[in-house]
């Protein structure tokens, strides 16, 4: 028996599977992976910044107009669309096999494929709120309001809903999430190589009966996993779910 063919009878036979995801998943969409990203030079001030100072709640605070001008060119990828990964779990969902997607990422492509519960540990780029007021916006707004873009209700700085380096995780979806995957059967770990905190540490609420991972690169589940599998996460969920459900 192939790695699929196991891989679609477990997801057969799974009432509750969870899927925890990183960005492999969305690299099959063609969105880069943000932490393989070099230095940045920033002319305006004249230094080199790492991305993860530029993606940090600091660098917001004290440079807006460069933060958000890094944040529209490396972080929206508006024209990507879900690859079979995203469309495959989706589908899992819809037939009642898989009960959520935990994910890393924050393009909201599990949405958009049709996932309906979906715990976005590190946010998403579809959501903005205003600092000051609380008041709601969408991504078109932060995208077209240049260069900073300020609440049309009380004027504070538009921040994107994502998690910046600095920042917290939020404790509702936190929870949500450590729920899921401590009542799953089955948990598939894509496109992730487990070394982001706190979101890896998920992992360890795990105590159902299959663990699956789906990576490239090897990772410190991969020992504990039933099934490991080192091929593209988008091509390995579609091939399993058509083996389950024909």
């Amino acid at each position: 028996m192939t790695d699929v063919e196991r891989l679609g009878k477990i997801l057969a036979q799974s009432s509750s599977a969870v899927f925890f995801g990183g960005a492999g998943m969305s690299t099959e969409s063609g969105i880069p992976d943000f932490r393989s990203a070099d230095g940045i030079y920033n002319q305006k001030l004249n230094k080199t910044f790492s991305p993860e100072e530029m993606a940090s709640h600091n660098f917001f605070v004290k440079h807006p107009e460069e933060f958000f001008a890094f944040y529209r060119e490396r972080f929206v990828y508006l024209d990507a669309k879900p690859n079979a990964g995203h469309l495959a779990l989706a589908e899992l969902e819809r037939r009642g096999h898989l009960s959520a997607v935990v994910t890393q990422n924050i393009d909201g492509l599990h949405q958009v494929a049709g996932s309906q519960v979906v715990y976005e540990l590190h946010g998403s780029i579809r959501r903005s709120y205003c600092v000051k007021c609380g008041a709601k916006y969408g991504i078109d707004f932060v995208m077209q309001n240049k260069p900073i873009p300020y609440c049309e209700v009380c004027g504070g700085t538009v921040k994107p809903d994502v998690v910046l380096y600095g920042e917290n995780l939020d404790s509702e979806t936190i929870g949500g999430a450590i729920r899921a995957i401590a009542q799953a059967d089955t948990l598939i770990v894509g496109g992730t190589s487990l070394i982001v905190y706190p979101a890896a540490g998920l992992i360890d609420y795990f105590s159902g009966q299959h663990l699956i991972l789906i990576n490239k690169t090897a990772t410190r589940a991969d020992a504990d996993a039933e099934l490991v599998i080192r091929e593209p996460i988008g091509k390995t969920l579609a091939a399993a779910v058509k083996e389950a459900f024909g």
